[in-house]
């Protein structure tokens, strides 16, 4: 398994106005508006470029994201997706920007409202002709840049110190105590059993 040199941009918020007026002035550029998680509307996609993104195309969804970790494993314990993504919020002049087309298109203050936000995101499953089943999962948000910082790094040396196939055969073995807990609660069976801090995720983007 290797870890990445992919970190996250501190940047908070998109700055720079866009070119794409129709589609801020139409009413459903923030149709199905993700309030907890990272999928970017086209009112969003529209500010990537003018501050120098690229948007990623995941699972037909346009998110802000890096690999996190790499692993050329397919079979037995390998990685099923891990990952780094950012939302961002508005300033300077993209916000006035918003606000200024907002009295056109309300919808708009869905953005306006908006709390940058980071998240790690890493699942580490086994495949077999015997068994099938999440080894490890780990998602974290947090809207203070710094937070999450410091939680990637908490998670990184725990992954890296692990031996994922004698890990994997533990849990195998303890199957009965958490293969019929529904996700949720497997997810915590699994950090109660590894002596992490539970999984904190889907926080909504607005502020008050």
């Amino acid at each position: 398994m290797i870890l990445t040199d992919n970190q996250f941009s501190q940047t908070a918020n998109y700055t720079n106005p866009t070119q794409e007026i129709r589609t801020l002035l139409d009413p459903t550029c923030v149709y199905l508006f993700d309030q907890n998680g990272y999928h970017l509307t086209k009112a969003e996609q529209a500010f990537l470029l003018p501050n120098g993104y690229n948007p990623i195309e995941r699972r037909h969804e346009d998110v802000l994201r890096k690999d996190w970790f790499v692993w050329n494993s397919y079979n037995g314990v390998h990685i099923n997706h891990s990952d780094l993504f950012e939302r961002k919020g508005f300033a300077d002049g993209a916000l006035e920007q918003l606000v200024k087309y907002a009295e056109y298109n309300p919808m708009l203050y869905k953005l306006i409202k908006m709390k940058p936000k980071w998240g790690i995101d890493i699942s580490i499953d086994y495949v077999s002709k015997d068994a099938v089943f999440e080894v490890f999962h780990y998602e974290w948000d947090a809207f203070e840049f710094q937070d999450v910082q410091e939680k990637k790094k908490e998670i990184e040396n725990f992954i890296l110190k692990q031996n994922w196939d004698e890990l994997a055969d533990e849990l195998w073995r303890r199957k009965d105590e958490w293969y019929y807990l529904d996700f949720h609660d497997q997810a915590k069976w699994r950090t109660d059993f590894l002596g992490l801090s539970p999984e904190k995720f889907k926080n909504v983007i607005w502020d008050i």
